[in-house]
Parts: structure tokens; sequence; C-alpha cells
């Protein structure tokens, strides 16, 4: 079995199916709309895939909404396997010690 690329891609995928389902058009319309083979559509929606900032680009206009909407919230602990936690923030208030 395929495991799933992160949580992130995972919420990104349920709303882009989402928005799909609310337009009334199928994976076929959607990935031909979005210049997209329809596998690789496929994963997006499943989570089985991480798109390029192109590929969100094209999926949102095709589906006529904002990339934002398909984004936010997202962060990166929904991202496996981070090697680095602290933030810019982070180590500008330990330099600044």
């Amino acid at each position: 079995m395929i495991a799933t690329a992160s949580d992130a891609s995972v919420l990104f995928g349920s709303r882009v199916r989402a928005r799909r389902i609310e337009l009334g058009i199928s994976q076929e319309d959607a990935a031909d709309l979005a210049e997209m083979h329809v596998s690789n559509y496929g994963k997006v929606e499943r989570g089985l895939a991480n798109p390029s900032l192109h590929t969100i680009l094209r999926i949102a206009t095709a589906l006529n909404i904002d990339p934002g909407q398909l984004v936010t919230g997202l962060d990166a602990d929904m991202v496996p396997d981070r090697v680095h936690t602290v933030t810019a923030a982070d180590l500008i208030k330990a330099r600044q010690k």
C-alpha cells in the first residue's frame, strides 16, 4: 500500500476534491483544465502527491478558487521528518541573548 505524502498533502487533497465535487465536475475534467494527467491529479486528491507551486496554481485556477483557500492552515508540523523545528524568530531571539 502507498503511504500518504504528509498530513498537509492529505488536507490539501481533500480540499481540492471537495471543490471539484462542489463544482460538479469529474477528475478527468479537472485534470484537463489544470493541464495535468488524470492519474497525477488523482494522486493530489488522495494526498499521495506533493504538488509544486505551479501545479497548485494550475489546480486552483481550474477550480476557480483562490490558491490560498487550498493551503490556509497548513503548517510545518504537518510535514514528516522535519530536521529543523526552529523558526527564524527563534533563531533571532537566541542570537540576541
